[in-house]
């Protein structure tokens, strides 16, 4: 069966324009043909085309499902963007199909990209969402700023993680302390997997290919962050995202047997 997004659902039951075209002009859909209907929020329609138009195809619910594929945990990465954008988009794909809430395009220090095309990532998600059968769609965040990210966020559960072994350099006020406290969590961080609360609100920073500076590592510390590997491996950025984003699926489905 066919599946059509239609933001805003409630108001009309109309396909958008776009989608009325490719059921009516590729699909070649007539009166009475049954079709499948997400709103991105949630709602899951079983329906019939009821008048076929290539600009507006009207069609009638014959069920809803609220709150379908809903999960137990709330997941939001915030990833620099590569300098190829096309991984980025690649991620953005891939995330979606595996199921995540929000994705932030962050700025870092040694980020190469500071620029993206909100409108295209947003028709990635789209589509991947339709493709692996997705009611509820990630959210897109504007770009912002490693530091705006920090102000900003609302997780009860973050990490961050980067590939350094060694303590971050002090903060200029700190200079010629010693903080043994960093000294642990650069050189022993814990896996991802472990450290993963069932059913939680999760928050991930993925740097840029040159990783966040030390610096960024050391305020991301002292703003809550938890340092975290996602294996032996040293993973490209987008890699290190789809990773991540396994990671919290396989978590919960596990912590569920």
């Amino acid at each position: 069966m066919s599946l059509f997004y239609v933001p805003n659902l409630i108001s009309a039951q109309v396909l958008p324009e776009e989608e009325s075209l490719h059921a009516v002009k590729v699909l070649r859909l007539q009166s009475g043909d049954a079709i499948t209907v997400v709103d991105g929020v949630g709602g899951y329609y079983e329906a019939q085309i009821t008048r076929p138009h290539p600009k507006h195809c009207e069609f009638e619910i014959v069920k809803s499902i609220a709150g379908f594929g809903k999960r137990d945990y709330k997941l939001h990465i915030a990833i620099a963007p590569t300098k190829n954008i096309e991984r980025l988009e690649w991620f953005i794909e891939k995330a979606t199909e595996i199921g995540i809430d929000e994705i932030t395009p962050l700025i870092c220090r040694f980020s190469e990209r500071k620029v993206i095309k909100a409108d295209r990532l947003e028709k990635i998600i789209v589509s991947a969402a339709k493709q692996s059968v997705k009611a509820y769609f990630p959210k897109l965040n504007p770009l912002c700023t490693f530091d705006e990210l920090l102000k900003s966020h609302k997780a009860s559960q973050k990490f961050i993680a980067h590939c350094y072994t060694s303590p971050p350099t002090p903060l200029p006020e700190e200079r010629g302390a010693v903080n043994p406290v960093d000294e642990v969590l650069f050189s022993d961080k814990k896996l991802l997997q472990n450290e993963i609360q069932k059913s939680s609100d999760i928050l991930i920073l993925i740097g840029p290919e040159g990783d966040f500076s030390k610096e960024e590592v050391q305020k991301a510390i002292k703003a809550g962050f938890v340092p975290v590997s996602l294996g032996d491996s040293r993973l490209r950025t987008e890699t290190a995202g789809v990773v991540a984003c396994c990671t919290v699926a396989f978590t919960e489905v596990r912590s569920k047997r």
